[in-house]
């Protein structure tokens, strides 16, 4: 009999301080996937299970804001522009989308997109719902109705030029048609192939005796993205429109009339697009599309959800990696079942050791799978770090559960030989969902997870929370530098698209540089002479070309391996010169090619809206740590259910005089729940009153809060900043870097802006825009919004119940300003 599920608490039974660690570890995991998916092609785990990880990042944001855009987790999406094609900067940003896969999440998004905009239930609030068209994004510039660029997503910020090739293809117009055209516009859409086109191709390749495409998508991608445009015509690529990028006008007020503009212009759009006036409507159209799902000839994983209204789009704004106005719904998942062949561990950037399952391959939905993530050892092991049974094979948390229709074993480990049920959630790539326990081999052994890293032979230890006095859920390599693993993917961070961007430093390369010792450190980059790198590539080359030849069975011909020698020197010089082109660049790709623990892209820019340049940044982070809170301040603010703002208020309230801070009507003003948290972590009255008095005297500094009080950047991160920074080795490789390199303000920060630069708080009760409008209003116009006011503050917006925020704006010669005003500010910026 199947012993009993214990889950992942859920995020609403967490404390702060536990709701702190589970986000730094799970942003960690996110970014590790990240960069594989979008670093190497090579993701180890699905989409679906990708999708969970982010939307209990997002879960433990929502329930704890302190912890939004903090963390290692990219903000970025899709994947580098090859370096095979020039590239195109986009003028608005390809972002991705929030999935959603059960009915409940779309009433919610409905609701929440309610809440941001103050709406009611009995106010309209209209969507378009369009099939989500499972092949590859493309940017359409048209200027002067003419066709002038067509670009792939990228990395959401830059892609790759493949205008030549979308030229071939039929249903994409050179010249738009109509009077309304405007001036500049960019049309986004989706490029696929029909599964009977689909099924051509692949019979040529066949006949051909080349490779497969393995689904649609892929063998889309592969022809768009060819350099020979002849390949790409010769294959029937298709077209929809489904959005817009930049517009020089807008032809309509809405989605929907958009798309119905876009048809008029002569571009292909999708007949099943709806709009939809409630919940109800939408899951309706959901449903008619899943049943039309086999007929419609090509492939769709779900359907798309956009508030239909421009205005409301543009106050609802965008979060680090979508739209607030939009959601994709996934459909259900596919399942097959195959064979464990192996259990192996990938070492990680920051030293995680990552088990990977390799499976017997077995096609689902059309996908050949071969391997999945295990994720961690206690994932391994079906046991949690408290000795407790877990389902193996899934990640379950807070209801983002399986459907209904999935029967899962429970509690085992998952071991060498085990049969696994593997899904394919939203037509992308499959998951392990569960271990058939009826069929595991009688020689089968539970698998023993390395205490050692298989990279560089150090300990791998998995760290005791102090706090929390948990073990950590991820085992790391302790070896740091000196791990070769670890120094490798360190130096293909630093060189990737989001970071210092280096053209042709690919993955060997960096390899080749590493083991021959030119390149241990970023600072060495800028220190490689020709001849050297020259004889440490044609060293490689030689070896490699050695390595191939014994494995077939022939001697060494040199002359054939070698290649003509001014092409040698070229590609040497083309290194160099990637290298000399990096010497001046954005202090936020610097910072973020650090590789700091829990600086994304997001906090990277985050941080750089903070400083001027690196020696202000590590001074302040220097400041930061010699005015830390105590800990009985860090256990106040850690409390279930009491965050920043009424953790100020309490203190206000003992600095007032109040003799019981959980008497009615204090300055305090707590809820029933948060004064019940107060009385199950102090007793009594009295002994809440003591806690807060010792929390008072503990208070971090300006130069503490300025960090950890801004929203974008957070406690955790504040705290991997100063670890980071208090390591002399760093220390020393950075200013190493500095002596190479110069940083210079991000173009975004460079530009005139009325806030740019500004600190604000918000304060007290908003009667025309929610809080969370006001905050994503503030920080679209270049402001940093913070939850205190320090001397550091440039502006405090009070409206009607202001208390504690504007004393303090007082006491610190900050400026206050209504609501109103602020709105005219707004107006005017």
């Amino acid at each position: 009999m199947a012993s009993p599920v214990s889950r992942p608490p859920a995020v609403a039974d967490l404390s702060e301080e536990e709701a702190k660690a589970a986000h730094a570890a799970l942003s960690a995991e996110i970014a590790e996937h990240d960069r594989r998916y979008h670093g190497e092609d090579a993701p180890i785990i699905t989409d679906a299970e990708y999708d969970a990880l982010r939307r209990r990042l997002e879960a433990l944001e929502e329930r704890f804001p302190d912890l939004a855009g903090t963390g290692e987790a990219s903000a970025s999406v899709g994947a580098k522009a090859s370096d095979k094609f020039a590239k195109v900067r986009h003028a608005v940003p390809m972002l991705s989308l929030g999935n959603a896969f059960a009915d409940e999440e779309i009433t919610e998004f409905v609701e929440r997109v309610r809440r941001f905009l103050g709406l009611s239930a009995a106010e309209p609030l209209a969507f378009t719902a369009e099939p989500k068209i499972d092949g590859l994004s493309l940017s359409l510039r048209y200027e002067k109705g003419q066709l002038v660029t067509a670009a792939t997503r990228g990395d959401g910020e830059v892609g790759e030029d493949v205008t030549a090739n979308v030229r071939t293809i039929r249903e994409i117009p050179h010249a738009l048609a109509g009077p309304d055209v405007p001036e500049i516009c960019e049309v986004r859409g989706e490029v696929y192939l029909s599964h009977a086109d689909f099924a051509a191709i692949n019979a040529r390749q066949e006949q051909a005796g080349k490779p497969l495409f393995a689904n649609p998508r892929n063998a889309a991608a592969g022809s768009l993205r060819q350099l020979d445009a002849g390949i790409t015509a010769s294959r029937p690529l298709r077209f929809f429109a489904y959005a817009a990028g930049e517009m020089s006008s807008w032809p309509a007020g809405t989605q929907s009339g958009l798309i119905e503009a876009f048809r008029r212009f002569g571009l292909p759009v999708n007949p099943r697009t709806r709009r939809c006036a409630s919940v109800a409507e939408m899951l309706e159209h959901y449903r008619a599309i899943e049943t039309e799902r086999a007929d419609l000839g090509y492939d769709i994983d779900g359907v798309v959800y956009k508030v239909d209204d421009f205005a409301l789009q543009r106050r609802l704004g965008f979060v680090a990696r979508a739209p607030r106005w939009a959601l994709a719904h996934k459909f259900p998942a596919q399942r097959a079942v195959t064979v464990v062949e192996a259990i192996e561990i990938n070492v990680g950037r920051t030293g995680s050791l990552n088990p990977l399952a390799k499976l017997r391959p077995v096609t689902v939905g059309g996908v050949v799978v071969s391997n999945a993530t295990l994720h961690n050892e206690d994932y391994v092991r079906g046991i949690d770090a408290d000795g407790q049974t877990i389902r193996s094979g899934i990640n379950i948390w807070d209801g983002f559960d399986l459907r209904p229709d999935v029967d899962l074993a429970q509690g085992s480990d998952v071991r060498v030989g085990d049969t696994v049920v593997v899904l394919r959630a939203g037509d992308v790539i499959p998951k392990v969902a569960d271990v058939v326990l009826e069929r595991r081999p009688a020689d089968a052994v539970p698998y023993r997870f390395p205490g050692t890293c298989p990279a560089c032979g150090s300990h791998a230890v998995r760290s005791l929370n102090p706090r929390t006095a948990k073990l950590d859920a991820v085992r790391r390599c302790t070896g740091g530098l000196i791990c070769p693993a670890q120094g490798q993917e360190r130096l293909k961070h630093f060189v990737s698209r989001n970071a210092f961007d280096m053209e042709g430093f690919g993955e060997t390369y960096i390899t080749t540089l590493f083991e021959a010792g030119l390149v241990r450190q970023p600072a060495d980059l800028f220190r490689l002479e020709f001849e050297p790198l020259k004889a440490a590539v044609v060293a490689r080359r030689q070896a490699l070309s050695a390595e191939r030849a014994a494995a077939a069975g022939k001697a060494v011909e040199p002359k054939k391996a070698k290649p003509k020698k001014d092409e040698e020197d070229r590609a040497i010089r083309n290194l160099l010169a990637a290298v000399a082109a990096r010497r001046t660049i954005p202090l936020n790709r610097f910072i973020f090619a650090l590789g700091i623990e829990q600086v994304g892209e997001a906090t990277a820019k985050a941080l750089a809206k903070h400083y001027a340049d690196m020696p202000a940044l590590m001074e302040g982070v220097r400041a930061a740590a010699t005015c830390q809170p105590g800990p009985d301040w860090v256990a106040l603010a850690s409390l279930p259910r009491v965050g920043p703002t009424t953790r100020d208020r309490l203190l206000a309230a003992a600095e007032a005089g109040e003799a019981d801070l959980l008497a009615e009507g204090t300055v305090a003003r707590l809820t029933a729940a948060q004064k019940e948290a107060l009385l199950d972590a102090y007793g009594d009255p009295a002994g809440v009153r003591a806690a807060v008095e010792r929390a008072s005297g503990q208070q971090p500094g300006d130069a503490y809060r300025q960090l950890a009080d801004d929203s974008e950047i957070g406690a955790v991160t504040t705290a991997s900043l100063i670890q980071f920074f208090s390591e002399a080795h760093n220390v020393a490789a950075v200013e190493a870097l500095l002596a190479e390199v110069r940083t210079e303000r991000a173009a975004a920060l460079a530009a005139a802006a009325v806030f740019n630069g500004q600190t604000v708080v918000f304060t007290g009760s908003l009667e025309r825009m929610t809080r969370s409008e006001a905050k994503a209003t503030a920080e679209r116009l270049g402001a940093k919004v913070s939850g205190s006011v320090s001397a550091k503050t440039d502006l405090v917006v009070a409206g009607p119940g202001a208390g504690s925020k504007l004393k303090d704006a007082e006491k610190h010669g900050v400026r206050v300003i209504t609501e109103d005003e602020w709105l005219a500010m707004v107006e005017a910026a």
